[in-house]
């Protein structure tokens, strides 16, 4: 349940092992890589602080106690959980499933190596309006930043495919959802929460918001480059 005025938990996957950072990632987690000062989660955790999060629950796998150990069960007074994936990687669908009993009936997911400048509060409330089970927060993209993957119509993200854009897709992923767990039963088997969103797209049942402000994120050494000069001077 949300916090009095508050957000609901957010859960934020970070299992992954960051192979397009070679090196960097050997004996550091992707979270906890350097970014203007500190470690990338800190300016993650301290960005949902400032928009009312008091519960993150984080999907680890990969190093995962070394992030438990150097983050703490709180901080910038959030309440942290943790979610282990275990002795096998069970991608970003199966470490949501893992962690649902920590999360509750309503929560947001993101990414662990996004930054994203949005009103998260507005994103719930708009998931509460729609009436769906779940909602994509996309950017209005046209192929500036990655490939565009999604349409947005009336309110609904009616098409969604990361794996073969089309070009009737301006918009792209922007990395924050809202879900419920009955969600996930849209594609019960799958692995991977893209192949959730594209099952849900397709029958009608996510919703969308659009983000107005670009993201940042640290999967690759170029755009770990252009957050760390981000932040730095925002």
């Amino acid at each position: 349940m949300s916090a009095p005025g508050g957000l609901s938990p957010v859960c934020i996957l970070a299992g992954g092992v960051g192979s397009r950072l070679g090196d960097a990632v050997i004996q550091t987690p992707k979270p906890l890589l350097e970014v203007a000062g500190e470690p990338f989660l800190h300016h993650q955790l301290r960005l949902l602080a400032e928009h009312g999060a008091t519960r993150v629950v984080l999907c680890v796998g990969y190093l995962g106690e070394t992030i438990e150990r150097r983050v703490g069960a709180e901080r910038f007074g959030i309440e942290i959980a943790y979610s282990y994936d275990g002795p096998d990687l069970l991608g970003t669908a199966g470490a949501l499933r893992r962690a649902l009993p920590l999360l509750g009936d309503v929560f947001l997911v993101l990414y662990g190596d996004t930054y994203l400048r949005v009103d998260y509060l507005a994103v719930e409330q708009a998931f509460r309006a729609s009436g769906a089970p779940a909602l994509m927060t996309v950017l209005r993209n046209r192929g500036r930043w990655d490939v565009s993957n999604a349409v947005l119509r009336g309110g609904r993200v009616v098409r969604y495919d990361k794996a073969h854009p089309a070009p009737e897709m301006e918009w792209i992923d922007y990395g924050l959802g809202v879900l419920t767990p009955a969600a996930l039963d849209a594609a019960p088997d799958a692995p991977d929460l893209a192949d959730v969103y594209r099952a849900l797209a397709r029958s009608g049942e996510l919703a969308g918001f659009e983000a107005r402000e670009r993201f940042y994120e640290i999967g690759t050494p170029g755009a770990l480059a252009e957050t760390e000069a981000f932040l730095r001077h925002p």
